[in-house]
């Protein structure tokens, strides 16, 4: 195995977690398998890859911006349950 006992315990304790016995043993083993993942994942040859950050190429779909009237301010504030003259009422959450 190349995670030994002793790591997982102390990654445990940097996590401030409480492991019982049978649990490190547990974690010791899934974070073998784990490792050996990576280990293969190493081995593959991706010299022609392009890096990405997404399996299927992803665009944006922007639309360009319009120029529009804006609703009256009247419209706008009908529905607010506290208003003052041409703002929304809200409570204080900053000191």
């Amino acid at each position: 195995m190349k995670i030994t006992r002793d790591q997982v315990i102390y990654v445990a304790q940097l996590a401030r977690l409480s492991l019982p016995e049978e649990q490190i043993e547990m974690y010791q083993a899934q974070l073998d398998q784990i490792l050996d993942y990576i280990d293969r994942l190493n081995q593959v040859d991706t010299t022609d890859v392009e890096p990405t950050t997404h399996v299927i190429p992803i665009t944006n779909v922007f639309r360009e911006d319009q120029v529009m009237e804006s609703l009256p301010v009247e419209e706008v504030l009908a529905n607010a349950p506290q208003k003052e003259t041409f703002s929304f009422c809200v409570p204080k959450v900053i000191e």
